[in-house]
C-alpha cells in the first residue's frame, strides 16, 4: 500500500468498523420493538390476500402476509404505534372474519364475489358464540331479541333469528 498514509488506512477502517457496529445497534434496538402476531382470519382467494394485508397495513402493520390456505394472517407491527385489536378491528372493517371480530353485513357484502366466503360454516373464524351480544357489529341490522331467543334467556339487543351470525343455534334459538 504504498503512497498511503498507515495512519489514514487505520482511521479509514476504524469509521467503518464503528458505522458497522452503530448500524447492527440500530437495527437489533428497532426489531426488538416489532411485535409479531397471528391472527385468523377468513377469505378465499389472491384478492382476499391482497385486501387483508393492506388493511392491517394501513392499521400500522410494518408487515403482513395472509396464508390462504391455513387462513392467518401474520403480521410484525411496533406496539407504540399499533395494536392486534386495531389491525382485526381493520381486518372486520374490510369485511373479513377474524378470531376476535365479525365483519359488518354491509362490509361483507362489498366484497368481490369470489371473496365471499362462507360464514355458515367452519371457514368463518370469529367465535359463534359472541355473536349476539349486545352491541355485536355482525347483527347490527337486526331486531332485537326477545327472552329466551338467546342461549342464556337474556334479551339480546343485536340478534334475529335468521341472522348469520347466530349459526348453529349458537345463541339464538
Amino acid at each position: 500500500m504504498e503512497g498511503y498514509d498507515s495512519k489514514i488506512i487505520k482511521n479509514y477502517i476504524m469509521k467503518n468498523f464503528i458505522l458497522l457496529v452503530g448500524c447492527m445497534f440500530i437495527s437489533t434496538f428497532l426489531l426488538q420493538a416489532q411485535n409479531t402476531s397471528q391472527i385468523k382470519v377468513a377469505g378465499n382467494c389472491a384478492m382476499c390476500k391482497g385486501h387483508i394485508e393492506k388493511a392491517a397495513k394501513n392499521a400500522g402493520a410494518a408487515s403482513a402476509d395472509w396464508d390462504k390456505v391455513a387462513k392467518v394472517l401474520k403480521v410484525t407491527f411496533d406496539a407504540n404505534k399499533t395494536s392486534t385489536d386495531k389491525i382485526e378491528d381493520a381486518v372486520a372493517a374490510a369485511g373479513y372474519d377474524t378470531e376476535h371480530k365479525v365483519a359488518s353485513t354491509i362490509a361483507y357484502n362489498k366484497l368481490d364475489q369470489c371473496c365471499q366466503y362462507d360464514r355458515t360454516s367452519k371457514t368463518a373464524v370469529a367465535e359463534n358464540a359472541s355473536c349476539c351480544k349486545p352491541g355485536a357489529i355482525c347483527c347490527a341490522d337486526g331486531v332485537a331479541c326477545k327472552k329466551g331467543m338467546s342461549s342464556d334467556n337474556k334479551e339480546m339487543a343485536c340478534c334475529k333469528k335468521d341472522a348469520k351470525c347466530c349459526k348453529d343455534g349458537a345463541c339464538c334459538k
